[in-house]
């Protein structure tokens, strides 16, 4: 059985209208380990069976990235849940820990004592546009397979 790789690439995500609104151009590269959950499986899928030096542009839908708009994670709350906080704005983002796991939310109304938040993430229901540049693909180690993720830098 052929061992899981690790690929470290270059993207530029784009928005509908062709603007640059996230990069690693002048910084790190992205590198991950095929399968694992912390990339989104549209970027996972486009470079499998890809070598280093290949250019892809790839159109990633919602449910291959950070799936659809969930009405129900946007709820208002009163503001006595911001207890301690001055001057609540709008975009604000907090880390909540009420639930199951720890999530973010963000603010996204004031309406006097109520607050609105949304805890989807910031680019649900959105179809996303990137520009791949595959650096490297190499076969995960045992430790990195075991962890889940890269242990060693990029190359």
């Amino acid at each position: 059985m052929q061992r899981p790789l690790i690929y470290t690439v270059h993207y530029r995500l784009k928005n509908r209208n062709a603007e640059v609104v996230d990069t690693s151009e002048g910084g790190e590269p992205l590198t991950f380990l095929d399968g694992a959950s912390h990339v989104i499986e549209g970027i996972q899928k486009a470079v499998r069976g890809r070598g280093p030096g290949d250019c892809l542009e790839v159109t990633v839908p919602p449910e291959l990235a950070y799936g659809e708009h969930n009405p129900e994670l946007v709820r208002k709350v009163p503001r006595s849940a911001f207890e301690g906080v001055e001057n609540l704005q709008v975009g604000m983002k907090f880390q909540t820990n009420t639930g199951e796991e720890a999530q973010v939310v963000q603010v996204v109304g004031i309406d006097g004592n109520l607050i609105r938040v949304d805890a989807n993430h910031p680019l649900a229901g959105f179809t996303l546009y990137f520009d791949l540049e595959i650096i490297s693909v190499r076969e995960a180690t045992d430790d990195e397979v075991a962890a889940g993720q890269p242990l060693m830098p990029a190359s």
